[in-house]
Order: structure tokens, then sequence, then C-alpha cells
């Protein structure tokens, strides 16, 4: 490999072209995900059939990983760590993918990727709200983010409360495409449950940062989340699906939809986004996630023949330039915090006290506590 422009080269590309072909292609496949997940539910796969297996599928993929890449970080299991899994599980498996296939199989995948733009903003509000994030109205980044989660509030807001006119109905390519609303479906409760997923998902983000802190084996951390998961969902399964026939493959399409959120959605895209977070860093990440609505806009449109009304889309823009807002104050506070700390390091030196690296850093992360959505392979 050559080095070019400080990064590393594969087949000749610099590395930031690499990060940004990375982060279309998790795009796609994302937005594939949504349209995958809708096809699933039109074809009658069960709402909790579906995320055992996928998570399954997730956790043999994670497991070996996890095992001999964190053998060295693990600590030791306790009781206070299995209960916590438990909980991250129940809230950002269980009810976080629950609430999503509720929410789809009552709107689109255009809506429901449009509505997760707004996970930065309710994380934020949240960390801010528990005092894990510190908020600063007396300075830029401090009303930007702020305004970014109002923005993306009231986005999801006009979402849920004003359906409006249909401004775009494509002609239905796929077989397996229902009508623009099926008999028995709610749209302003299917956003409802959006709403909830998105939730759930902001929750499980800023509960995995204290038990990160304690246990620093991001991938075993997942692996166990993923693990109570597939068990909460085979124990709410044991109530409300008891039919055996709910278990098996009715066809190629169930079976590929299947190993497809398994596998791309929740296997290959969290390896690469992993890489992508380490090199390019969380509001990189974050910053693409607007092309997914697109994406998915697109192929909805195609696949399902979905149809985009004026109120989802006014909802989306607002949701869209919150998030923005939100990423933009993030960054002008990592900003600030820099600064801040090698003015802090620079006095002491001007005093003829010279900082160790590890003071420096730990000046600079009591500055700035960055809470983006680093991670959600494992959460849609």
């Amino acid at each position: 490999m050559a080095e070019a422009g400080g990064g590393k080269r594969i087949c000749g590309m610099p590395e930031k072209v690499q990060l940004h072909v990375a982060m279309l292609a998790l795009q796609f496949g994302y937005a594939g995900f949504h349209v995958v997940s809708r096809a699933a539910l039109n074809m009658g796969i069960s709402k909790v059939v579906f995320p055992v297996y996928r998570n399954i599928i997730a956790l043999i993929l994670l497991v070996p990983f996890a095992y001999f890449l964190e053998k060295k970080d693990r600590p030791p299991m306790t009781l206070s760590f299995l209960t916590q899994f438990f909980l991250l599980a129940l809230c950002g498996i269980t009810a976080n993918q629950g609430f999503y296939l509720l929410g789809l199989d009552n709107t689109s995948p255009t809506f429901a990727s449009a509505i997760q733009n707004s996970v930065p903003a309710i994380t934020f509000a949240m960390a801010a709200a528990l005092r894990i994030e510190k908020v600063q109205l007396n300075r830029r980044d401090g009303i930007a983010k702020v305004a970014g989660t109002l923005a993306c509030v009231g986005g999801a807001t006009i979402i849920t409360l004003y359906k409006g006119p249909s401004i775009f109905s494509p002609m239905t390519l796929n077989s397996v495409a229902p009508p623009a609303m099926a008999e028995g479906k709610n749209w302003t409760l299917g956003c409802v449950y959006l709403i909830g997923h998105c939730l759930s998902w902001s929750g499980w983000l800023v509960l995995q940062k204290p038990v990160l802190m304690k246990y620093p084996a991001r991938l075993s951390v997942t692996s166990y989340t993923c693990f109570f998961g597939v068990i909460q969902f085979l124990i709410i399964a044991a109530f409300i699906e008891r039919d055996a026939d709910a278990w098996a493959f009715h066809s190629g399409g169930e079976l590929f939809t299947i190993l497809y959120a398994g596998f791309v959605a929740s296997g290959v895209a969290f390896a690469v986004q992993t890489w992508c977070i380490d090199r390019g860093g969380p509001v990189f990440v974050a910053v693409y996630q607007p092309v997914q609505t697109l994406v998915v806009a697109i192929m909805a449109s195609i696949a399902l023949g979905e149809q985009f009304y004026l109120g989802g889309i006014i909802g989306a823009i607002f949701i869209i330039a919150g998030l923005y807002l939100v990423l933009w104050g993030k960054s002008e506070e990592r900003t600030f915090a820099t600064k801040e700390a090698s003015t802090i390091s620079s006095g002491r030196e001007h005093d003829g006290i010279r900082p160790t690296t590890a003071s420096f850093i730990k000046a600079s992360s009591n500055l700035t506590q960055p809470l983006l959505p680093s991670s959600t392979s494992e959460t849609v």
C-alpha cells in the first residue's frame, strides 16, 4: 500500500475516497434494508419471527470476532453487567426493532428512514436531560444543537399529524407491493410507533455510554445485547406467535429478506461503519444519514410503487435541517474544546509545567463528550 495525503491507498484509491465510497455503499445497504423489510411484511412474515432470525444471524457473525479480538479487553462477567446487557437489549433490540417493524407496517420505508434522521437530536436531548451532555446556550454551538433538536421534533410532529396530498404516485413494478394504504393500517399510529423506535434507539445510545466506560469491549457488548434481544423476542413469540408455520420459509423471497437483514444490515454494515467511524469520525458518518432517505425514496418508488405525500416531505426537510444543525453544533463544540485544551496546555508550559499526553487528553475529553449514533447496525 502506498501513502498519499496522510492516508493509505488501496488499489490506487486514497483513504479519503475510500471513506466516501464506503459510506455511500453503506447508505445503499441500509436503504435496501428498509425496502426489503417492507417487502418481508408484505409477504406475511411475522413481525416477531423476522427479528428473531435476523438477530440470530447477526449473533453468529459477531460472536467469533468479539471472542478473539477482545480477549484482553473484556472484564470479568458479573450479575451487574448481565443486568445492564439485558436492559440494553430491551431498549436497543426488542423495543427498537419491534417499534420499527410496527411503524413500517403502517407507513412506508421512506418515512421510516426520514424519521430516523431525528435520532442524533433526540440522543442529544436525552443526554442533556441526564446531564451527560452539556448545553452552552451562551455559545453558538449550544444554540445550534437546541435549534436542531426543536427542528427535528417539529419535523417528526408534521409527519405524524399531517399526511397531506399525494404529490407523486409511481407505477408499481413489484408484485408484492401493497396499495397506497392497505385496509386496517393506520398512518398516524405508524408514525407514533416510529417515534417510539427513535426514542428507543436514542435511549440505547445514551445508556451504552456508561456501560462501555466500565466494559470497554464494544463487540462483546453488542454480542451480549444481541443475545438477550433474541431471548426477549423468543419469550414474546411464545405468547403471540404459537403457529409453527410462521417459523417456516414459504418462498425464496422470504429467505432472502431475512438473510439480507442479518448479513448486510447487521454484519457487513457493522464492520464497514465501525471502520468509517474509526477513520473518519462519528460526525462524518452521521452526515451521510440523509443520503439514505433519498436512496430509500428512489428504491421504494421503483420496487414498491410508494407514493410521496406532502406532509412527509415537509417533515423530512425539517428533520434533515435539524440534523445538520446538531452536527454543526457538535463540530463547533469539538473545535472549541480543542482550542481550550490547547490554551490550557500552552499556559502550563508558559508557567514551566509541562503537561503529559494523558493529562492533555483528559482535559480535552472533559470538555466535550460527543453522543452521536456511532453504531446503527444492530438497532434498526
